[in-house]
């Protein structure tokens, strides 16, 4: 007899198209029947071990995030609330050109003070991998062989790869350099990874060329992954940023997917139109191209991020270095404040819009769920001497909101057919983003039943079988005989995120049923302690 059936369920089954009423059976990890409107038809209903009322609910395919931040936080935390409370059961890792693999001694210890920021420094675990397998390997063990509370799949991510054979340097990499890279990245690929990520206003990714990129896309393409750029600006010059991976990518054969595709800052209020005829041209054209977003209007990154390029050349401790000159210092503020840093995608900044939401030193946590102008004010200084000590006193890992978004252009996006979902959630810090904690149910509570952006059956599309194309599953991303029992069962009247700016650790309601590989890692609307995540590898 079988596992699990979860009876009268309405189903959403990812594909786009109209719900449907059916008793789901669940076995060995997989679903192994689907039996339609089963009480009104009168047939002998399939029978199981368990029995699962779904009466009320929607049963539809797990949620995929496709940019999560979760590298270090999967091997930290066995709960993971955060994800597996959202109905996420895969989560996609290595993003924005910054991870912890492929990496030798040198490479790492940058590359972890570089995103204290967004996963911590790691400090409280055991990195002993080196290459993307061996990441891939220790998700697999997770804790004590027992797994991870959800799937995760990886992106090769360029910035560390060119840290690991450049350095932290501006310059152009050599040929033997580059045929270096390209080995590294075909490697991570035939060790598993879907793509390769890239932090285009992030160091040292920031400065490789586009020649660099587009022979790289290339070892990508032949591998059948995708590049997912962080381009180069979502300020001043968006536009041509997104347009420039356009070309790039159709250069180089390969597929595209625009991580957190927003339109930002004043100088993109109403312009997401504009971005939207770009990526149809393009589509019309032959070219294969996502992207994703997450339902907030403000961003989030590290306050160190905000710098100019030229500041961050070296690596952190170089930045520092830098900054404890005051002359070098106010070079800094000047770039920041009137010419537009790159880091601040050419946008001079406005302090009283960088909230700080999360600090590694103790002693400035009074400045949390602060603007920089307000913490400033509190002291009687200028909004640059706050940043400045904010920078300098925590070694570069503040995090910050950075409230320069705009809802229609979020709207827009969100609607466009090729658009999945991601929440880009930061769980470091004592006040995080709150799209960590609530992007999944928010699309469904906000967007599809209080504003009718979308349908319910399209929305679902969006967030579980889109991106299960776009990662290339062959058994995920649908509710389907065959296909892995990776499901969620929400309320369609109540789902809504619990997470707030003030209160961003609240978790969603309207979520009591969360299955990874037809295992419960939420039931009754509790975390359970099964731990039946994997890393999910690239499919030959």
């Amino acid at each position: 007899m079988e596992e699990l059936v979860i009876r009268d369920a309405d189903v959403v089954d990812g594909s786009g198209g109209p719900s449907y009423r059916a008793d789901v059976v669940v076995d060995g990890g997989r679903i192994v029947s689907i039996v339609q409107e089963a009480a009104a038809a009168g047939c002998q209903r399939p029978k199981a071990r368990r029995e699962l009322d779904a009466e009320g609910l929607v049963l539809s395919p797990g949620f995929i995030d496709m940019h999560a931040h979760s590298d270090l936080a999967l091997l930290r935390d066995p709960d993971h609330s955060a994800k597996a409370a959202q109905g996420v059961t895969l989560e996609v890792l290595g993003q924005d050109g910054l991870s912890y693999a492929p990496a030798d001694d040198r490479t790492l210890a940058g590359v972890r003070r570089a995103i204290t920021g967004w996963n911590g420094d790691g400090d409280d675990l055991d990195i002993g991998w080196r290459s993307v397998g061996a990441y891939l390997d220790r998700l697999d063990f997770g804790f004590e062989g027992r797994g991870i509370a959800v799937n995760a799949a990886y992106l090769v991510p360029q910035g560390t790869v060119r840290a690991l054979v450049v350095g932290w340097e501006d310059r152009a990499a050599t040929p033997e350099e580059l045929e270096r890279m390209r080995r590294l990245v075909a490697e991570g690929m035939e060790q598993g990874a879907v793509g390769m990520s890239s932090g285009l206003t992030y160091t040292p990714g920031m400065y490789a060329e586009d020649a660099e990129l587009t022979e790289l896309c290339r070892v990508v393409a032949s591998y059948g992954g995708y590049y997912c750029p962080h381009h180069r600006s979502y300020g001043a010059g968006a536009l041509e940023a997104y347009a420039e991976m356009v070309a790039l990518t159709r250069e180089a054969g390969c597929a595209l997917h625009l991580a957190h595709a927003t339109m930002n800052f004043g100088v993109n209020k109403g312009r997401a139109p504009e971005l939207l005829a770009l990526l149809d041209d393009a589509l019309a054209a032959g070219a294969d191209i996502s992207l994703d977003t997450y339902p907030y209007t403000p961003g989030s990154t590290t306050l160190a991020a905000l710098l100019p390029s030229w500041a961050s050349e070296g690596g952190p401790a170089e930045t520092l270095r830098r900054l404890a000159d005051p002359e070098t210092a106010e070079r800094v503020r000047h770039h920041l404040e009137v010419v537009g840093a790159d880091g601040c995608h050419g946008v001079p900044v406005e302090w009283d819009t960088i909230e700080i939401s999360g600090v590694t030193n103790p002693a400035l946590a009074d400045c949390v769920g602060r603007t920089v102008r307000q913490s400033a004010d509190l002291r009687g200084e200028t909004p640059w001497t706050a940043a400045h000590r904010l920078l300098v006193e925590d070694r570069l890992g503040s995090t910050i909101l950075q409230h320069v978004g705009h809802e229609e252009n979020v709207r827009a996006i969100m609607r466009h057919p090729v658009h999945t979902g991601g929440s880009d959630g930061i769980l470091q810090g004592s006040k995080p983003h709150p799209r960590a904690y609530g992007t999944f149910p928010r699309y469904l509570g906000r967007y599809v039943r209080e504003l009718g952006v979308l349908s319910l059956e399209e929305c679902v599309a969006h967030l579980t079988a889109r991106p299960a194309a776009r990662l290339r599953l062959p058994d995920r991303g649908l509710v389907r005989e065959g296909y892995r029992a990776d499901l969620v069962l929400f309320d369609p009247a109540t789902v809504a995120a619990g997470s707030t700016f003030e209160h961003p650790r609240t978790l969603p309601t309207g979520i009591p049923y969360v299955l990874v590989d037809g295992r419960f890692v939420i039931e009754d609307g509790r975390r359970t302690d099964v731990l039946a995540g994997r890393a999910v590898r690239r499919t030959p």
